[in-house]
């Protein structure tokens, strides 16, 4: 919501007609943001941190191939600052009781891809860094097919590492189909972005995010796989771009309250 203090971050959100919010760890690890204030804004505003993230450090999200190259875990030049700020950012998770953060693995190597295995170890490295703090893991989905997803899931065979799913973000990276890509992973779905897309209007360019209800995501069929399969799993709206990012995060509220009355009640 692009706040420059908690006590904003909260008075942005309190209109928006949500339970809570996913917080960004990273401006309290910098010192930017206080810990004991960020709480203090948001339980005054009635707003519980129900799960928390965090950037990995030289992602550049100019074009497809800058983020391929510089995204997530994968380059060695980032690595040390990424796991030193993980062990931080694992550290204030625990203090704000927080039991999820999520972030973007990158562009994860093929199963022939030597580089696979350094990506594998860096991934449980991670899980480990914040499982000793009793704080479980999501992979943000977008950058690569739900198969291969799940193929280095089953690899790596943690119960504390899953997925957030984001709907948008298969169609930005014209990875897979929303509601049949939520169907495949739906087993180790911790958590589930509410946004929206159209599709990129050429291959290796970018699709375009939209408010929630006006891209190509088929919502009532993305309710229907949560409800059926996926009931408790927090639903968190994400916008990451237009000028009425309050007043377009409300809209996706009450899309959710429309088309799945029930998944509120048991949120």
């Amino acid at each position: 919501m692009r706040a420059d203090t908690p006590e904003q971050l909260a008075a942005l959100a309190s209109p928006c007609e949500v339970q809570g919010v996913q917080l960004h760890l990273d401006p309290i690890r910098t010192g930017a943001w206080n810990l004991e204030r960020t709480t203090n804004a948001l339980s005054s505003a009635g707003l519980p941190i129900i799960s928390a993230m965090m950037t990995m450090q030289g992602e550049d999200y100019t074009t497809l191939e800058s983020i391929a190259r510089t995204g997530g875990v994968r380059p060695d030049s980032t690595w040390p600052a990424n796991l030193g700020a993980a062990r931080a950012n694992a550290a204030i998770a625990r203090r704000l009781g927080v039991d999820l953060v999520t972030f973007h693995a990158g562009f994860l190597p093929g199963a022939n891809d030597p580089e696979r295995a350094h990506i594998i170890d860096r991934l449980t490295q991670l899980a480990d860094v914040f499982s000793a703090q009793g704080v479980r893991v999501a992979l943000e989905t977008g950058q690569e097919s739900p198969a291969e997803l799940l193929a280095l899931l089953s690899e790596i065979g943690r119960d504390d590492l899953g997925v957030n799913f984001d709907p948008a973000n298969m169609i930005l990276y014209a990875t897979g189909d929303p509601v049949a890509s939520l169907e495949s992973l739906a087993p180790h779905v911790f958590q589930i972005h509410i946004k929206d897309a159209d599709p990129p209007p050429a291959p290796g360019r970018w699709g375009a995010e939209r408010p929630a209800g006006e891209g190509s995501v088929d919502w009532p069929a993305f309710f229907r796989v949560i409800e059926d399969r996926l009931r408790g799993v927090d639903l968190v709206i994400e916008r990451e771009s237009g000028d009425d990012r309050g007043g377009e995060i409300l809209g996706a509220a009450r899309l959710v309250r429309r088309l799945a009355p029930s998944l509120v009640s048991c949120s």
